[in-house]
């Protein structure tokens, strides 16, 4: 079933489920119209007889168990009643011209890049207090550097309850980067989780969805470090080495971080794959390769880069550079530069595309 039939599919059984006793139908052999409730029964009941998926999860918990119930009343339905049933509720179905989300979580996710950051941080604290909708779904698509710094300030106990709801890659992330101590903590604390009942689960949810939001909207996706890194990136070398002189003076592990995460055409041998070598010349211009290659190989710290281009190409395409090489001279430092940079920025293409994967440096 799809995601909008499934919705419509929702709607219209809520619209047919009103929360009543009913007689159940079948009993004595009496004859009579369904109730709005056996209805609802029925069609759930043919549903699951089809083996088909039902979003019976979606509708709040009381009709849930109003209709759980209902269930358990009935016994019998005539092959008219069934066909009446079934056709009134297609009708109820193809009725159905728009569908909502349902909840403010959902209502957030569609309205997401349409509201500002503040409207939507207070909805979800309003939302959170009031007590609607499970704050675990939306803990669950937050990135590891959101929850992080929440899991690393809270109890063992909390931390495992976390760890538990979260999905297996992201918890596993999440447990690598904790210290190890704690990290060995949390994993046995994990084990001890087997009898916490729902509520508690849910309100450890509500809690840290609202130290969550309490945290204020960032005005830049990326951290300082990344967004300095993405700066010298592009700068020249001069001007690069220049910055990082002078932040090892002022802040020295600052600038560290920051020569982690930059990546320039000397950094190309270890973080890149031989195999993905060949992708990457399809991508840029011959002349351009040609030019980033007869600058870099004067340098030291770029000519291994040259030699790792050259040994993991085609033979016949490396003797042909090679030959464009010799005959291209010197190279003005602003072509290579320019040469040099544009490979930077198509390894970086690649990376976001999926295409490739650099290693880090701790890989």
């Amino acid at each position: 079933m799809g995601t909008k039939m499934a919705d419509n599919f929702g709607k219209a059984l809520a619209r047919i489920t009103p929360v009543q006793r009913a007689i159940s139908l079948g009993s004595g052999g009496e004859r009579r119209q369904p109730t709005a409730r056996e209805k609802a029964a029925i069609i759930v009941r043919l549903m699951l007889a089809e083996g088909g998926s039902i979003p019976v999860a979606s509708l709040p918990e009381h009709m849930q168990a109003s209709l759980t119930e209902q269930i358990g009343l009935m016994r019998l339905v005539d092959r008219n009643t069934l066909a009446q049933v079934v056709e009134e509720f297609m009708t109820e179905l193809e009725e159905v011209g728009l569908s909502f989300p349902g909840g403010i979580d959902g209502a957030l996710t569609m309205m997401d890049g349409h509201i500002s950051p503040n409207a939507a941080s207070r909805l979800r604290r309003l939302a959170g207090a009031a007590g609607k909708g499970d704050p675990w779904e939306r803990l669950m698509v937050l990135p590891a550097e959101r929850i992080l710094p929440v899991l690393e300030a809270e109890s063992v106990e909390v931390a495992a309850v976390m760890l538990s709801k979260l999905p297996v890659p992201k918890a596993a992330e999440l447990l690598g980067r904790l210290p190890g101590d704690k990290a060995r903590r949390v994993a046995y604390a994990v084990s001890l989780t087997g009898q916490v009942d729902p509520e508690t689960v849910r309100r450890i949810g509500q809690s840290l969805a609202s130290q969550l939001d309490a945290q204020p909207a960032r005005a830049f996706d990326a951290g300082p470090v990344e967004r300095v890194g993405a700066i010298l990136n592009v700068s020249t070398a001069a001007t690069r080495d220049d910055v990082l002189t002078g932040l090892d003076a002022e802040d020295s592990d600052f600038a560290e971080q920051v020569r982690k995460a930059i990546f320039t055409f000397a950094h190309i041998p270890t973080r890149i794959m031989p195999r993905d070598i060949p992708k990457i010349v399809r991508m840029v211009e011959a002349t351009m390769l040609v030019t980033a290659f007869t600058a870099a190989q004067a340098h030291p710290k770029q000519a291994a880069t040259v030699e790792f281009f050259l040994a993991n190409m085609s033979q016949r395409m490396a003797q042909t550079i090679r030959e464009d090489m010799a005959a291209r001279g010197k190279v003005k430092e602003k072509d290579a530069e320019e040469a040099m940079t544009t490979v930077v920025n198509t390894i970086r293409q690649l990376e976001g595309a999926g295409e490739i994967v650099m290693n880090r440096d701790e890989d």
